[in-house]
């Protein structure tokens, strides 16, 4: 490297550190993470033949992921009609479009979750074991490559379609689990608050990814959006690789004032050998770690259920055409947003002054994330009859939501960094089983009579799902170390034998 490359070098070096490039790249990571997630479902709107006949003959909502058992079999007509359709610019996109039914349409849209699931807690415990700079790059990385061949499948068959959708929510579900092993090694603990943030960045990805594929549709057709997704996942990866490593010490451009600061922070917390075991009795049977599982579970119980059923709600009960504001699509995303990073930022001052101790602020910062909303959602069932109040309750709902990112959701990483992967991995796969559950009770509540009424059940429900979550966790919750997080080690049979054979030698 000749000196002017040396030079050139070290300039980028000062103006950002390597924790400052993980944060960057963790925080697009997610954002792309949620854009590979929902391109089918901004895309299968100009996918499907208009007009196709449905065979349902009550809320399509329920079909969201729970009911639709049989609907491969029913894909008499899953083969694709090229169309000559005109963009509302006026552009003539030559493409492929399929005549699916309600049925088939919220079936290849809810199979996702099948793949997802079973990877949360694999994902986590792998992540310890290998390194989460494996595990969160290699499920972008072939998240993105399944995203690129997703037209293709949708040309050959509709089962082919299905397929690489479950193959990508198995991909994507390690992702999330996979970011506390690289936080616990990177991030020294009064900044993992604001690292934490980055995965808001998901929501930052809606509020950017929604116009964008819907422009991209009105001009290039629905196909561009896998491509654009697709690519832009692929870069991402690429970098990943090149500017992120799995530990300080194995990082070549990394400074020795950085590394020692954030070995020195860590101390013992994290152990530099990772745990070859997991010490399941102890984590089962630990309160602090059921506060993050519950916790997690309906609160995000209640988020889904928000972002499921708003459009279903100020559609069939206000008769307001949510998905045609683009302003308030994308504002309750970027309020969510901004919320995770201003008190992920304000929870690490409050401990690095010792203000708060580390229980007190994610208790404090829970409360306030989980009360507020449910108290909100109390509010809807006085007030949910008016689209102005509608769309301001659900927004500051949404925008309050945000600080869980300074309460439980990086809890693990205080009470067990060496399992915060698995940790995660366990609190997600319940939320996971959240999304269906709250898309049946909606379906079995609004099915027959979907009026008013029947959504203030719902609303109650909210209220009391999100304020149960927060009396949990306030109960159950802590900030401090748990004594099962460094377990020792199990002894090898050839090493017990040698021990024992020790005092034998000595006495000859």
């Amino acid at each position: 490297m000749s000196n002017t490359e040396k030079r050139g070098l070290h300039r980028v070096q000062n103006m950002l550190s390597c924790r400052q490039v993980l944060n960057l790249l963790t925080m697009l990571g997610f954002m792309l993470n949620y854009a590979l997630r929902v391109n089918l479902t901004i895309a299968i709107v100009d996918m499907v033949m208009p007009n196709t006949t449905s065979h349902m003959t009550g809320n399509s909502s329920l079909a969201g992921n729970t009911t639709l058992t049989g609907s491969i079999s029913s894909s008499r007509s899953s083969e694709g009609i090229l169309s000559n359709a005109t963009t509302s610019d006026g552009v003539a996109v030559f493409e492929e479009r399929f005549p699916w039914d309600t049925y088939q349409t919220n079936f290849v849209l809810g199979c996702f979750f099948w793949g997802y699931v079973l990877t949360e807690l694999p994902g986590g415990r792998l992540a310890e074991l290998i390194g989460g700079r494996r595990v969160f790059g290699h499920s972008m990385l072939w998240a993105s490559l399944l995203t690129l061949i997703t037209p293709l499948a949708a040309h050959m068959s509709y089962v082919m379609l299905i397929v690489v959708r479950v193959a990508l929510g198995f991909m994507l579900g390690a992702s999330w689990p996979a970011i506390h092993p690289v936080a616990a090694v990177w991030i020294p603990p009064m900044d993992r608050s604001k690292f934490m943030s980055n995965m808001m960045a998901s929501s930052l990805g809606a509020a950017i990814t929604m116009p964008i594929c819907g422009y991209l549709i009105s001009v290039c057709g629905w196909a561009s959006v896998f491509y654009l997704t697709g690519a832009v996942g692929l870069l991402w990866s690429v970098c990943w690789f090149t500017f992120v490593y799995e530990t300080p010490a194995t990082h070549p451009r990394i400074s020795a004032e950085e590394r020692r600061e954030i070995e020195e922070a860590i101390g013992t917390s994290t152990s530099k050998k990772r745990p070859s075991y997991v010490p399941w009795g102890q984590l089962l049977c630990s309160p602090a770690v059921w506060a993050i599982i519950i916790t997690h579970g309906l609160s995000v119980f209640g988020f889904f259920t928000v972002i499921n059923q708003l459009p279903t709600f100020m559609s069939k009960i206000l008769h307001f055409d949510i998905k045609k504001n683009g302003l308030f699509s994308s504002l309750p995303y970027l309020g969510k947003y901004v919320m995770a990073v201003a008190s992920s930022y304000l929870a690490d001052y409050l401990r690095q002054k010792g203000t708060l101790s580390t229980t007190a602020t994610r208790k404090l910062f829970t409360t306030f994330a989980l009360v507020t909303p449910g108290l909100l959602m109390t509010a809807q069932v006085f007030l949910g009859m008016d689209a102005a109040w509608s769309v301001a309750i659900f927004t500051l709902a949404l925008f309050a939501h945000g600080a869980v990112t300074a309460g439980y959701l990086g809890n693990g990483l205080d009470i067990a960094p060496n399992f915060s992967g698995t940790i995660f991995g366990m609190a997600n796969s319940l939320s996971s089983f959240g999304g269906f559950l709250s898309t049946w009770m909606v379906g079995a509540l609004t099915f027959e009579n979907p009026s008013f009424h029947q959504w203030q059940i719902v609303f109650w429900i909210l209220a009391g799902t999100y304020i149960s979550a927060a009396v949990v966790f306030v109960i159950l919750g802590t900030g401090e170390l748990q004594s099962w997080n460094n377990p020792p080690e199990r002894k090898k049979i050839g090493d017990v034998a040698q021990e024992e054979g020790m005092p034998l030698k000595n006495e000859k």
